[in-house]
């Protein structure tokens, strides 16, 4: 098949699970012997060649902006795509679900709709904005010829506020990990003394949680002996005051780091020697960065949403999101003093991902719903 994959930032995979997740996809459909063209914002990615693991690059520039970054380059996506003679395209975000009408109109390709989590619980959107995200949500079964969420919470909202069958589709994580070296060095960091957040720095993913509980969590480790640090990776467009916030919060505190973006090597490094996986995000659905912390054998500490809760599993720990950084220090302080515990959950969070996130089982999903086959 000739398959677009339209709506993300594009590739190489540098900002969200969106984004991995068209790596990882796309790259497997190649190997599967069909032609993938992935759309990039021109803006976002500075990977200048034309094909990246096989994958043809497009690149699109839209309106920069954050209401009008994603709207503007998926339409000129989707305008290109019409010339392309595409067999199937898969479509990102529910924001992008109105603009799905465009190939089911003008050519004969199979529309599959990943719709993520529920986008319009961002803080970062203002009152229309999140009325248009409903919207969309609400119109997502009618232009696409599926719609595909991460969760089965979100699957079970779709059902009962659309009163729509989704098809669900998680997140794979097969990442190896890594021995520590140099990243580790570069950021002053030593196997199993540091708890590690990555995400993009926005509110909704509430790294503040772990920043805030820090001193502590510090206070804590410093009376058993050890130097522990703090490592948040991540970074974000469009978030310039919550990032300044939160360094703000860190003061002068050499003991929290902060890393920006990190990706490939580089990432692997920094999750595969971690004491303890900081998931704090108190919206989306599967979040790629936590199951891949768990394929690579971290202990993982989860804010109680619904889709957190599911994606563990049996397989790590929760703390009340709703109370925040005084429930997130309370949870890692008793981790912290029973090392056997943390020992016996890194290897389950293993297990668990090995047993329930594959991408080659994502990529067989989705390479029949492309055809037009039952999930």
């Amino acid at each position: 098949m000739k398959v677009a994959l339209i709506g993300t930032r594009g590739i190489p995979a540098s900002y969200s699970g969106f984004e991995t997740c068209a790596e990882n996809l796309g790259a497997r459909l190649v190997v599967r012997g069909h032609a993938v063209t992935v759309y990039n914002r021109a803006h976002h990615i500075p990977y200048r060649e034309s094909v990246y693991k096989g994958m043809r690059l497009v690149r699109v520039r839209g309106v920069a902006t954050k209401h009008l970054d994603t709207i503007t380059h998926t339409t000129l996506s989707m305008l290109h795509a019409l010339t392309q003679n595409y067999d199937a395209m898969v479509v990102f975000i529910a924001g992008n679900a109105p603009l799905c009408v465009i190939p089911r109109l003008f050519s004969r390709a199979r529309v599959v709709l990943n719709v993520d989590g529920l986008d319009w619980k961002r803080k970062k959107w203002g009152g229309a904005a999140r009325g248009y995200l409903r919207w969309s949500e609400q119109a997502a079964h009618h232009v696409a010829h599926v719609v595909v969420t991460d969760s089965r919470r979100v699957q079970e909202y779709y059902r009962r506020e659309h009163k729509v069958e989704t098809v669900f589709i998680p997140y794979g994580a097969d990442v190896a990990a890594r021995p520590p070296g140099n990243v580790l060095s570069r950021f002053g960091l030593a196997p199993r003394k540091y708890v590690l957040f990555v995400g993009r720095l926005v509110p909704e993913n509430c790294a503040h949680h772990l920043v805030d509980a820090w001193s502590a969590i510090q206070r804590f480790a410093a009376q058993t002996g050890d130097d522990m640090k703090c490592v948040i990776v991540g970074d974000a467009p469009y978030a310039a005051s919550y990032i300044e916030s939160l360094k703000a919060r860190a003061g002068s505190n050499p003991s929290i780091v902060f890393t920006g973006y990190q990706f490939g090597d580089a990432y692997a490094e920094l999750t595969s020697n971690a004491l303890l996986f900081a998931e704090t995000s108190e919206v989306g659905g599967t979040h790629p960065a936590l199951v891949e912390a768990m394929s690579m054998g971290n202990c993982v500490v989860v804010n109680d949403t619904a889709e957190n809760a599911e994606t563990i599993g049996d397989a790590g720990f929760a703390y009340r999101g709703d109370i925040g950084a005084a429930a997130l220090a309370e949870t890692i302080t008793s981790l912290l003093r029973q090392p056997q515990l943390i020992a016996s959950y890194r290897a389950r969070a293993q297990a668990y991902a090995s047993a329930n996130y594959s991408w080659d089982r994502v990529t067989d999903q989705y390479e029949r719903l492309l055809r037009g086959s039952a999930s």
